[in-house]
């Protein structure tokens, strides 16, 4: 591979500060829900940045320049595979001892094998394509993206401070979550407008997270100038991945701050809750335990409102899984690895399956529609059964 660009270069100095500060202590491999379900230490955090480490080592500086040296593309194959069947949870940077961002740092040594023309994996190489002519990671036909779940009675208004983002897999892999989206804003009784169903494209996160990122400065500035002119002050939305993107990332590629606020769909509830803008009418006796989503809890911090609103619920009572909050267990369905290493993020729904049985739990509570089609999926065929809900799902039964 000799002759290619570096292996920092276009890196941050913060990134390539952490792929040095790894002390190898392997503390990441105790939480790294790839590492539970195939104990191939191969593919752990640790030796992920061992190896990149090396790859810097080998080429860079005056040692690089002296002894030329290439990389086997065999390792740099190997290497990618690796960093592609991570879920990007970021549990194990959470436990870090050197406090290294690894929900950060995995997308973008991503980024560089995708530059190196070793990534992305299998069909995740045609998403900028299908993103480009449909607005979606799905092939979906944009015209049917609220066409099949969105209530018939809910009034949208063409301009408001509120705007609602459904997301593509919620609107194409599970409906029934944003359907009970739109349903909870209704109940709220305040104006919300939408963007029409072709004006509502990708985020733009399955193609940050799998390292392709051409298309991302398009795709936001598309969105967030729709926002603008419909005069949006706040953008409410349930899509932990979306919610994430828009946090961090759309405010780089929009090139200044962004003209509104970013809220998750349970922090915009819990203050319609403080504020008494609807009630909770119905009773519902029943014990629950809520899966917090990786990039709900570990990537923008929100834990505390998603159990707010569960308990404004009277007669709910919540469990809790054993990790949960910013050391939750990722379910399976993160870091676009699920449609390519199935076996493994099957197994890993499997697991929060099983512990929320053998908590005692009456049904599984989810907010992410990456994770209802995951946990879901991975009960086909499973001798163990739970009813999964959408805490939206929910709510509305309770209202």
């Amino acid at each position: 591979m000799k002759g290619m660009y570096s292996f920092i270069e276009g890196l941050s100095r913060k990134e390539v500060m952490e792929i040095k500060a790894c002390t190898q202590c392997r503390e990441c491999l105790r939480y790294c829900p790839v590492q539970e379900v195939t104990g191939n230490v191969s593919i752990s955090p640790a030796e992920k940045i061992r190896c990149y480490r090396e790859f810097i080592n080998s080429t860079a500086g005056l040692k690089g320049w002296i002894l030329g040296k290439d990389i086997d593309r065999r390792l740099l194959e190997e290497f990618t595979r690796a960093v592609f069947e991570c879920t990007t949870c970021g549990v194990c940077g959470e436990v870090c001892p050197v406090g290294i961002d690894t929900q950060r740092l995995w997308p973008m040594l991503r980024r560089k094998m995708v530059k190196r023309g070793l990534g992305p994996i299998g069909s995740q190489a045609q998403m900028p394509g299908v993103i480009e002519e449909t607005g979606n990671p799905y092939n979906q036909p944009p015209e049917e993206r609220y066409r099949r779940w969105f209530p018939e009675d809910v009034e949208i208004s063409d301009k408001a401070e509120v705007a609602y983002y459904a997301g593509c897999t919620g609107a194409y892999q599970a409906q029934p979550m944003v359907r009970s989206d739109v349903l909870v804003l209704k109940a709220i009784s305040k104006p919300f407008t939408m963007l029409d169903a072709k004006d509502e494209v990708c985020c733009g996160f399955p193609l940050f997270i799998t390292g392709q990122h051409e298309l991302l400065e398009g795709l936001v500035k598309r969105l967030v100038d729709a926002y603008r002119e419909k005069g949006v002050k706040e953008l409410v939305c349930s899509c932990p991945c979306c919610v994430n993107m828009m946090v961090k990332d759309w405010p780089y590629y929009y090139g200044k701050e962004l003209p509104f606020r970013i809220l998750h769909i349970t922090q915009y509830v819990v203050r319609a809750l403080k504020e008494g803008c609807f009630r909770i009418n119905r009773e519902i006796k029943e014990r629950v335990i809520y899966h917090d989503p990786c990039y709900l809890s570990r990537g923008v911090n929100v834990i505390s409102e998603p159990r707010d609103v569960l308990r404004a619920i009277p007669g709910l009572e919540l469990l809790e899984f054993e990790h949960c909050g910013r050391m939750s267990r990722c379910c399976g369905a993160g870091g676009a690895a699920r449609k390519v290493f199935h076996d493994n993020a099957t197994a890993m729904a499997r697991l929060t399956i099983d512990e929320a049985i053998e908590k005692g739990a009456d049904r599984l509570v989810l907010s992410c529609p990456a994770c209802y089609e995951k946990v879901n999926e991975a009960m086909n065929d499973y001798h163990r059964k739970i009813p999964i809900v959408d805490i939206m799902e929910l709510l509305v039964e309770a209202i």
